[in-house]
């Protein structure tokens, strides 16, 4: 299981840089980001090197925000090991409400970072087909 900081962000141009100034000026390491936008408004989602001080500092600094929990799920770095992980996914009725892809820092494998209902289940029946988990 992974904390992952999700931050309600306006877009505009030098967003994302603030949030970024304000982790780096406090020795926080960004391991993953990604991005989703809308007209107005954005979500980033931040995996960090220290979850809860980050937090603590950007809704102290104005940001809304909050952290909730993500599963790291290891794949081959071949040809549609994300399709095959989707399929078992799939097969086992569980439904996604998002996923994105990183690298492990600990192997360089590719990492699917993925949110679900019921995390704890997920990552239990993922591990039963025989995945790795960060």
């Amino acid at each position: 299981m992974i904390e992952q900081i999700s931050i309600f962000a306006e877009n505009r141009k030098g967003s994302m840089r603030e949030i970024t100034q304000l982790l780096t000026e406090n020795n926080l390491n960004i391991y993953c980001a990604i991005t989703n936008d809308s007209a107005e408004y954005g979500i980033v989602r931040l995996l960090v090197d220290e979850t809860e001080r980050a937090f603590k500092l950007l809704k102290d600094n104005g940001f809304i925000c909050k952290v909730s929990r993500v599963i790291g799920v290891k794949i081959p770095d071949n040809v549609g090991s994300l399709n095959q992980l989707l399929q078992d996914v799939e097969d086992s009725n569980i439904n996604l409400d998002y996923l994105y892809v990183s690298y492990s820092r600990e192997d360089s494998t590719p990492l699917a970072i993925l949110h679900a209902p019921g995390y704890a289940e997920v990552e239990a029946c993922l591990k039963n087909r025989g995945y790795s988990m960060i």
